[in-house]
């Protein structure tokens, strides 16, 4: 069976609410250099603007088959559509003087794939060793012997967190809640 990455599919199991965020609102993100696709590291914690950063499991290729068992992970399905819906909302947030980085635990030629075959127009940056994932202690769960982090989406300004979206379902619509959000 063909995959397609870019709608979800019905029946997807919606995340709960567990608390595992709780703690992020207000805390100041640590000074961290992360790899990014556009091969200029970054250290989210010098951003003294706004930023959108949204953390996600993984982004899919559409040559691989389906990976068994990922649709049941509640949240885990859906980096594809999030990353399109960042890109096509980006000239939104750019107006708004707002910018957007995605983060994962992938390898960083994943990531540099995924921004060339998507054609995002915002940087993905690596956590592959997840220190930043460990700094913040964000969540995150495990399938087929790799870490992967939870879905969720950080509004920072000046390096702090100013709020937190968590969890974040359905993903396409992540990006309208903080356009809308930043807009009142």
């Amino acid at each position: 069976m063909a995959k397609n990455l870019y709608m979800l599919p019905e029946g997807l199991p919606k995340p709960e609410e567990d608390g595992a965020c709780d703690h992020l609102q207000g805390l100041a993100l640590p000074s961290l250099s992360l790899s990014s696709t556009t091969g200029e590291p970054v250290d989210l914690s010098t951003i003294n603007g706004t930023a959108v950063v949204f953390f996600y499991p993984m982004t899919g290729k559409p040559e691989q088959p389906p990976m068994r068992g990922w649709n049941k992970i509640a949240g885990a399905r859906g980096c594809t559509t999030q990353c399109c819906a960042f890109r096509d909302r980006y000239p939104e947030f750019q107006r708004l003087g707002v910018e957007i980085y995605g983060v994962s635990a992938q390898p960083l030629n994943d990531q540099q794939e995924a921004v060339e075959r998507l054609r995002l127009p915002y940087p993905l940056l690596n956590d592959s060793d997840l220190a930043l994932t460990r700094e913040l202690e964000l969540p995150t769960f495990d399938y087929d012997g790799a870490t992967y982090i939870k879905r969720l989406t950080l509004l920072v300004e000046g390096g702090v967190i100013r709020q937190v979206y968590y969890p974040v379902f359905p993903p396409h619509l992540n990006p309208t809640d903080i356009l809308s959000q930043l807009r009142s």
